[in-house]
């Protein structure tokens, strides 16, 4: 077994959908990023990637290079499973936590879970995804940033 940890910030822009485990949440502004700036799938990449010391998202999906403008961050995650499986690595369970004050993540984190559960091919129970507020404190708190941290656990494939 193996355990990874993963964070993700981005500010919030008016010029972006709002993507947020793959689900398109209805709000004004969006996260700004090279890819569609999805900051808990960039977690959670981060988090699998870490726990098979495969280095980061940055390493095998470096904002500047053409292919991953605008981007799919689920598209993203799925081959990160993929490089996971080829290093002898499946997915076990995911755990993260967004922080932000608005929007309300209530009525999406099933859908979230669900999406990211498929991408990863996972049961959806070995998902969880919690929000919380930052209590008016720093960017996220003054609804400038969303934040996310994910922790994973993987299991060797035997060989």
């Amino acid at each position: 077994m193996r355990i990874g940890t993963g964070y993700d910030i981005h500010r919030l822009v008016g010029d972006r959908r709002f993507v947020l485990g793959g689900v398109v949440l209805d709000y004004p502004r969006g996260p700004h990023g090279y890819s569609d700036g999805d900051p808990l799938a960039h977690a959670i990449i981060d988090a699998l990637l870490g726990a098979a010391a495969l280095g980061d998202i940055g390493r095998h999906f470096p904002p500047g290079d053409p292919q991953w403008l605008n981007a799919s961050s689920i598209d993203l995650l799925r081959q990160a499973c993929r490089l996971l499986a080829q290093a002898g690595f499946v997915v076990h369970n995911v755990d993260s936590t967004v922080v932000l004050e608005e929007p309300r993540l209530g009525p999406y984190v099933e859908r979230i879970r669900q999406v990211l559960a498929d991408a990863m091919q996972v049961p959806v129970e070995r998902v969880s995804v919690k929000a919380k507020s930052n209590e008016g404190l720093d960017a996220v708190g003054s609804k400038e940033a969303v934040a996310a941290h994910a922790v994973a656990l993987l299991e060797e494939i035997a060989g």
